[in-house]
């Protein structure tokens, strides 16, 4: 964890306003899609973060408890899933060939705990709503020269990122960066 590099703050007008181009992607290409998401999530790694943690903030300000025990829901159901897989190949192939499905039962499962403790609505705004900004942005956000050289470096391992972690950790390690 000590090579671990925090990914610089991307300025807004890269990010959202003047010099950011957003288009609707191909939806009967999944793979092309898959590349721009994956990509555009380490690209704005630290901003996808911030705008998660300015989210998580307000409701939180809102819901303190409800917050605090939907996220150890989510981060306990990550954390159970994350060791389950990595110790059987299958489910290592499965999370590599299925990241969809793979989130998915991340998120059903955190939002089952979050249900059992009464929390269901601050999943929803808390969790969820961050995690579908960030999916649109990725989704719809196309990528620069700048974001395509920044995402190499990262896949030849010139430097590792916390958001390279997490998608290692989904199984998505050898699709970044293509």
């Amino acid at each position: 964890m000590a090579d671990v590099q925090v990914a610089p703050l991307r300025t807004l007008n890269d990010f959202m306003m003047e010099s950011a181009r957003f288009q609707t992607p191909n939806i009967k290409d999944p793979e092309k899609w898959a590349n721009r998401v994956l990509n555009n999530l380490l690209y704005y790694q630290t901003n996808y973060f911030l705008t998660a943690m300015i989210v998580f903030l307000l409701i939180g300000i809102i819901h303190p408890v409800k917050m605090v025990c939907g996220f150890a829901a989510i981060a306990v159901a990550f954390g159970a899933f994350v060791y389950c897989t990595n110790s059987q190949f299958t489910a290592r192939r499965f999370k590599r060939d299925h990241p969809l499905i793979s989130i998915l039962i991340v998120l059903a499962t955190g939002y089952v705990l979050v249900y059992l403790i009464g929390a269901v609505i601050v999943f929803m705004f808390g969790i969820a709503f961050p995690l579908l900004l960030i999916l649109l942005h990725a989704s719809l956000r196309m990528r620069n020269v700048k974001n395509k050289i920044t995402n190499k470096m990262e896949y030849i391992g010139l430097k590792r990122t916390p958001m390279g972690i997490i998608l290692e950790g989904l199984g998505q390690e050898q699709e970044a960066g293509s």
